[in-house]
């Protein structure tokens, strides 16, 4: 049962390296999450929906994974690797029984400081996904490009030139 009002951080989050270990609660999360991503665009596999474990376990080994924990509990997470200076961010996720606290917004911030050296970060949501495109540009991203990926998804890549 959540004590805190719906818009503050858990008093006990933290925000740690992702272990191995965690990985299938990690991946049980992601199912979660996206969930309504999957409604929003009526398209039931999304490849975050379609990822296996044993996808995520080769993924872990070349990126940096981060949890967001409280009461125990992984409550949110965020991947990203850097190729050529770029920081590539991916599924950022939170627990939907969380969100709207900010624990999205602090583990963007916690995975760009673990790539403090990039020269750049990017990343990607749908177009619908309006929410998260305001939330990204309000971190500093900017739209760089939209690319279409079927009749009912195009992509919105942002980008954040770091420092910003």
């Amino acid at each position: 049962m959540l004590t805190e009002s719906p818009r503050e951080l858990p008093s006990d989050l933290a925000f740690l390296p992702a272990t191995q270990a965690d990985l299938p609660a990690i991946l049980a999360l992601q199912r979660i999450a996206y969930q309504d991503e999957a409604e929003l665009y009526n398209d039931w596999c999304l490849p975050p929906l379609q990822q296996s474990l044993a996808e995520l376990q080769s993924e872990w080994h070349y990126s940096v994974m981060i949890k967001a924990v409280t009461v125990g509990q992984i409550v949110g997470s965020v991947r990203a690797t850097c190729v050529d200076g770029v920081c590539r961010i991916g599924r950022l996720i939170v627990d939907p029984a969380y969100r709207r606290r900010g624990i999205g917004e602090q583990l963007l911030a916690h995975v760009e400081a673990c790539f403090s050296d990039a020269a750049s970060f990017a990343l990607f949501t749908g177009h619908l996904s309006v929410d998260n495109i305001r939330r990204y540009q309000r971190a500093g991203y900017a739209i760089a490009r939209h690319e279409p990926v079927s009749p009912a998804v195009t992509l919105v890549h942002l980008e954040k030139t770091a420092g910003v």
